[in-house]
């Protein structure tokens, strides 16, 4: 199983289009992938599985009433499954604090033997909390989205600074990727953004694929599909294959 966190220290820089595009990309596979929404917003869980429902059935049961994962998990038609989001989960930092047991939960969780084998896709908040603390110490590779503007990669700088405070307790460098987004060869914004991520960020650890500015990406969540349903001959599908290439292989 591989476990793939997206997050950045900043919004709208494309976490949830990217954690909803490879996870599609992984079912039009047949992987049978697990998408989990940790994003009070829950704009994944809306986008993949419609309105949100109760509370008790997202994942703030999981860490508020430890309700087993497999009792909040949605099988949806496209052949991913969900484990939604919900707004409540915005006041789990207060409820439970940050021990190692709590925020190594969903690390526990996802080790189940059900789970083996699936890949799973965590959509992060952009803040550091107790829920993208579960995701930093749940996956195996954390995927950071960087759009083309200077916030974008500030918010990314400071994800390395975090990375790096956390490497004493890992034991270990936590293998990272950075996702240039929004990217438009047109902008000289953009040039100068991929330049500064190559001199901060390590050479092996920037994807090769960058996703291009696409209104076909941000067109697809109005209609609650991903790019592959929604415009799959665009370039936003291209790039998110290619990117899913990238990560996992054929």
């Amino acid at each position: 199983m591989r476990v793939v966190a997206v997050f950045n220290q900043k919004g709208g820089v494309g976490k949830t289009t990217t954690a909803l595009n490879l996870v599609a990309a992984l079912a039009c596979r047949g992987a049978r992938p697990l998408a989990v929404d940790l994003d009070p917003q829950a704009h994944l869980t809306q986008i993949l599985g419609g309105e949100q429902r109760l509370a008790e059935e997202s994942v703030f049961s999981f860490f508020a009433r430890q309700r087993p994962l497999a009792e909040i998990t949605r099988d949806l038609d496209s052949g991913m499954r969900l484990i939604p989001g919900h707004l409540e989960t915005a006041k789990l930092d207060s409820m439970l604090g940050k021990s190692m047991q709590v925020i190594t939960r969903l690390r526990q969780a996802l080790q189940a033997p059900s789970e083996k084998g699936h890949p799973v896709l965590i959509d992060c908040c952009p803040l550091l909390g107790v829920l993208s603390l579960n995701a930093v110490f749940a996956c195996d590779l954390l995927l950071i989205p960087v759009s083309a503007d200077f916030l974008a990669l500030r918010g990314a700088q400071q994800v390395e600074r975090t990375l790096d405070a956390l490497e004493p307790v890992f034991k270990r460098r936590l293998p990272r990727r950075y996702l240039l987004t929004r990217y438009d060869r047109r902008r000289r914004m953009s040039g100068e953004i991929e330049e500064r991520m190559r001199a901060h960020f390590r050479a092996g650890e920037i994807c090769i694929n960058k996703i291009a500015e696409n209104v076909s990406l941000a067109e697809s969540p109005a209609y609650q599909q991903n790019i592959f349903d929604y415009a799959p001959r665009s370039t936003g599908a291209r790039d998110y294959a290619a990117l899913l290439e990238e990560l996992y292989g054929s």
